[in-house]
């Protein structure tokens, strides 16, 4: 072959550090919501269009522990995850210049609302029990989703933290069925007028 195709790791890396866009703040911004809500894709377009690092905080957990969330789950129950998850969102959430990713859970804990909501912006990316459902439907690797109606245990996991996802969110956003370049577009703006209370 001639030259490298788009989807080497060569032109991946190249494509990351493109930026096309900046914001008058430093501070970090993190992502939350719900599983299939777009956290890690959005994430990932959103930091490669700001040229600021990005990082999933499932994947450094899973990183550190050298297993999937699911095994971590298997073996130490969503406890023992949770212990993991504060103490990984205390490290990431430290650092500036940043697009985060946060797990669906994230927001469970009090001293990970604290961390999330006073060291960054907050993005809560919202979609429907139904365009969450849709999403992650054939995914496997969703430890709570693993019961006999996955589309009721989806609304139940939303009725529970969306007035989590809401209360530490500096600015809510409905992802609809956007494709992901779409919602990114439109999200950069309002990252770039939101104004930081120091």
């Amino acid at each position: 072959m001639n030259g490298a195709l788009p989807s080497t790791a060569a032109g991946h890396d190249a494509e990351e550090r493109s930026t096309v866009a900046s914001l008058p703040y430093t501070r970090p911004i993190f992502l939350v919501g719900m599983m299939g809500a777009g956290k890690t894709t959005i994430g990932r377009g959103l930091a490669r269009t700001l040229g600021r690092q990005f990082l999933d905080l499932d994947h450094e957990i899973e990183g550190r522990c050298g297993v999937r969330v699911a095994h971590i789950f298997d073996i130490e129950g969503e406890e023992g995850f949770r212990r993991r998850e504060r103490q990984v969102l205390e490290e990431c959430t430290a650092r500036t210049d940043l697009v985060l990713a946060t797990g669906g859970g994230a927001v469970l804990a009090p001293e990970n609302r604290d961390h999330l909501h006073k060291r960054g912006i907050v993005v809560y990316l919202r979609a429907t029990p139904e365009e969450l459902y849709r999403r992650v439907s054939r995914d496997r690797n969703r430890p709570l989703l693993q019961t006999e109606d996955p589309q009721a245990r989806i609304r139940e996991l939303v009725t529970l933290r969306e007035p989590l996802y809401e209360a530490v969110a500096h600015i809510i956003f409905d992802t609809g069925s956007m494709p992901v370049h779409q919602v990114v577009k439109a999200l950069v703006p309002v990252l770039q007028a939101y104004e930081v209370q120091e």
